[in-house]
C-alpha cells in the first residue's frame, strides 16, 4: 500500500482535491489517503465545506505519493516558508508527485520543477506562470509527466492525470476499472487540450 499525502489549504479548489482522490483511492487496498495541512483546524475549500486534516506539516514529510490541489489562494501558499520547505522535502522523499491547476504553480514556486516540463490551468496561464520562471511551461497539454512529476491543467484534468499515475503505479487495467467504476470517461491523450485554444494560448 502506498501512502498518499494530499495537501490542503484554506480555499483549495474542491474538484482539484476530490476528483484525483476518487481515482487515487483505487479500491482501498492500493493507497492510504492522508490529508495534510499546516494546522489542525478543519480546512475550508473554495465552496465552504471543511475537511479535517489527518496530519500537519511538522509531523511528517515522507510519503510515497504527494498531491497538491490548486485554488485561488494557492499562490499565497508559495510565500509561506513552512509550506515551501515541506513541499521541497516531501517531494524529494516521494515516489510520485502530483499537482493540479494552480497547485502546479505553487509546486513550481518551490523550485522542485526547475528545468522540467509542466502545465497549469489554461484560463489563468498567463497570469500565473511568471511566478515560477525556471519551469518549462507547456501551453497545450491536458497533463504532463516529467520524471516522477505528474502535473495537470485545470480542475477536471486532475482526474485524467491521477488515472495516468495509477496506470503507471498499478497497471492500465487497474486504472481502467477505476474510471469505469466512477462512470468517468478517461481522457488518455495527455496532449489533447481544447482549453489551450479557448484561452488563446495556441
Amino acid at each position: 500500500m502506498k501512502t498518499l499525502a494530499a495537501f490542503v489549504f484554506p480555499g483549495f479548489e474542491t474538484l482539484d482535491y476530490f476528483g484525483p482522490i476518487e481515482m487515487l483511492g483505487g479500491y482501498g487496498n492500493e493507497t492510504e489517503i492522508i490529508t495534510v495541512a499546516k494546522e489542525r483546524d478543519p480546512v475550508p475549500s473554495s465552496h465552504g465545506q471543511r475537511i479535517v486534516p489527518d496530519k500537519i506539516l511538522s509531523e511528517k514529510n515522507d510519503y510515497d505519493l504527494i498531491l497538491i490541489p490548486g485554488g485561488d489562494p494557492a499562490l499565497a501558499q508559495g510565500e509561506d516558508e513552512e509550506v515551501v520547505q515541506w513541499i521541497r522535502e516531501a517531494s524529494a522523499n516521494a515516489e510520485r508527485v502530483m499537482a493540479v491547476c494552480t497547485g502546479t504553480v505553487l509546486l513550481g514556486m518551490t523550485g522542485v520543477l526547475d528545468g522540467r516540463k509542466t502545465t497549469t490551468n489554461k484560463m489563468d496561464f498567463n497570469n500565473t506562470v511568471h511566478r515560477a520562471p525556471s519551469v518549462e511551461w507547456v501551453k497545450e497539454a491536458r497533463w504532463v509527466k516529467d520524471g516522477k512529476f505528474y502535473i495537470s491543467s485545470g480542475v477536471s484534468a486532475g482526474m485524467d492525470m491521477a488515472l495516468a499515475a495509477m496506470a503507471d503505479l498499478f497497471g492500465t487495467d487497474m486504472a481502467e476499472r477505476i474510471a469505469v467504476g466512477s462512470e468517468y470517461e478517461w481522457h488518455k491523450d495527455a496532449s489533447g487540450d481544447p482549453f489551450a485554444k479557448l484561452a488563446g494560448l495556441v
